[in-house]
């Protein structure tokens, strides 16, 4: 499948029904809450798939592509991730309860055009893929976890036992 102009507003119940199919690009410079996170790279290659599932629910199926600076929790040096996001969204109509969707689908809202953002939508499906607390693994950080040292316990101060003097009374 060749790279095409992904567009801004999807309509996924008009696209599930004609069971349309993109794949292509969305420039970095998109996603600014992204961007605050963890810059990106290159841009995002995102691929959907509408269609309609056996329930005869629309449905549209999005596998996303991106890779993400981050600083690293351990070491706070910069390192580059590879995310890959597949996920299925089905819109929310008056005709669909979000209670009876399936574990499987996120929902999604419509706009009063019956239309979603695409870019928001994607740039949401990044922001929560990013790790609350990312680090590099252990082979590659140069703070190992296993030589890390958080302090040290000082002894406990030997104190007299306040009860000791009830051991006298049994005698």
């Amino acid at each position: 499948m060749r790279k095409v102009k992904l567009p801004v507003r999807l309509d996924p119940i008009r696209n599930s029904q004609k069971r349309t199919s993109y794949d292509g690009e969305i420039d970095a410079v998109r996603f600014s809450r992204l961007s605050e996170m963890a810059p990106l790279l290159a841009p995002v290659s995102v691929a959907l798939k509408c269609g309609i599932d056996a329930q005869g629910l629309a449905v549209v199926d999005a596998s996303i592509k991106a890779s993400l600076t981050l600083t690293c929790q351990r070491c706070n040096e910069t390192f580059e991730q590879e995310f890959e996001v597949h996920s299925q969204f089905c819109p929310i109509t008056a005709k669909v309860n979000v209670d009876e969707l399936p574990d499987a689908y996120e929902p999604v809202e419509l706009d009063e055009n019956g239309e979603v953002e695409l870019h928001t939508l994607v740039e949401d499906e990044l922001m929560l893929a990013v790790p609350i607390v990312p680090m590099h693994d252990d082979a590659d950080c140069p703070q190992s976890s296993k030589t890390m040292v958080f302090g040290e316990i000082e002894p406990a101060d030997e104190r007299p036992n306040p009860f000791a003097i009830l051991n006298s009374l049994k005698k």
